[in-house]
């Protein structure tokens, strides 16, 4: 009795053992161990992050050219190829305020207010530095 309690012992760790192994190839490798999480200590106070300055994205040389054009366009008194040529920069670097700035200064050289306005308010959103922040800021209502 003792013997075949022991050789059915036997044979269920034996059938345990194959079973773990069920559906994996022989050329599968390990199984894989799964981590402990890892915990914090929260009696030590945490070292906060630093805060990431966002970078404003430098102007593409495209828009660069559309924008000296557009200068150009409006120092002659031409506002409406200017703010075309502005739009067409824009709609390549659509996250500069620089881009944005000039745009609300043809609005403003042209008489549109509320769209000098509008455009400084949507490039306050991708202004960078403190200086191009501001002059945005002075063109909203």
């Amino acid at each position: 009795m003792g013997r075949l309690i022991r050789g059915l012992a036997i044979s269920g760790i034996l059938f345990l053992a194959g079973c773990g192994s069920l559906g994996r190839g022989p050329d599968s490798g390990p199984v894989p161990i799964e981590k402990e999480p890892e915990y914090t200590d929260v009696s030590k106070p945490a070292t906060p992050a630093k805060p990431s300055t966002p970078t404003q994205p430098s102007i593409s040389g495209a828009s660069r050219s559309l924008m000296s054009k557009a200068e150009a366009a409006a120092s002659s008194g031409d506002y409406e190829q200017a703010l075309a040529l502005l739009e067409r920069a824009q709609r390549i670097d659509s996250d500069s305020g620089e881009i944005y700035l000039a745009l609300a200064k043809i609005y403003k050289a042209k008489g549109d207010l509320e769209m000098a306005s509008a455009a400084a308010e949507r490039g306050m959103l991708y202004c960078s530095g403190s200086k191009q922040c501001g002059a945005l800021r002075a063109f909203v209502k």
